[in-house]
Order: structure tokens, then sequence, then C-alpha cells
């Protein structure tokens, strides 16, 4: 079944690029990732895949909305741009070492899923976002867990 919907939570902080943002824009390519787990997961999606649109590093964390992947994965030219905070002097055409995904919007929820909504929820139990110390900006979200908070944030 390789052509199943796969879904995913992505990180991003509010007053770097915040739903609303992307709400306004509609699509945008997720750049700057520098974590090769990061990395290798934008790498495994596809296009159609689901997106649980985090805001991470505000008061209070929490998932926002929903994106959905409609670019797999290509390299990311702020590897090769040295005014980028991302450039990667190893970086070059032959050994590109970072890769980004474009996401389009697909929904702002009413209110901010809270960090604190989803680890109180016991049917979210192993989502990676709730496990202490969990930085990872991209992550793989089960199918169950990826309802769940469509479900809790009313969006279903």
């Amino acid at each position: 079944m390789a052509d199943a919907v796969r879904h995913w939570l992505m990180k991003t902080e509010p007053g770097t690029y915040g739903i609303d943002r992307m709400a306004a824009e509609g699509r945008t390519g997720w750049d700057g990732v520098r974590n090769a787990r990061a990395r290798n997961h934008m790498q495994e999606m596809s296009v159609g895949d689901a997106v649980l649109f985090y805001h991470s590093s505000c008061k209070p964390p929490g998932v926002a909305g929903l994106c959905r992947v409609v670019a797999e994965a290509h390299p990311d030219p702020t590897q090769f741009d040295r005014a980028s905070p991302y450039f990667d002097k190893r970086a070059s055409d032959k050994n590109v070492r970072w890769h980004m995904v474009d996401v389009e919007f697909v929904a702002k929820f009413d209110a901010l899923l809270s960090l604190d909504a989803l680890k109180a929820d016991a049917a979210l139990d192993g989502l990676l976002a709730t496990k202490r110390g969990m930085r990872l900006s991209v992550q793989p979200v089960s199918p169950e867990h990826y309802a769940r908070v469509v479900e809790l944030a009313g969006a279903a």
C-alpha cells in the first residue's frame, strides 16, 4: 500500500512562519531544516501526505492547523546561499546535504490545540510531540493520532 497517505507533524515558530502567514500565502517551501532525522523524514514524504502545523518555541506551543505536502523532497536552496542563516559550507551541487518539501495550507484551527491538551488526552499516548525533550521539527504521526488531533480541534 505504497500510495497510502502518511501523516506528519511539522514545527515552526509562529514569529518566523506562523499559521496566519501560511493561510495568507497558501503554499511554502519548508526550508531551513538542519537536523538529519528531520531531513530524512521529509525525504520519505509523498504528495498528498497530511501535516499537523505545530507552533513551537512560544507560550503555549501546540497544533495550529493543517497542511498537505504538494512537492516531494528537493534540494533546499538556503544551504547554498552564503547570506542565509541556513548556509552550509559543506554543501555543493555535487554534495546536496539538505532537502525541503513544499506544503499547502488546508485549515487553521479555531483555537490552538496546546501541548498540554495533547498530553492530557489518553488517546494521544505515544505521540512523539508529547514526549519530554522531543525537539525534532519534522516527525511522523500515526493515522490514529492524526485523526484524534483533528477531532479534538473540531476540524473533522
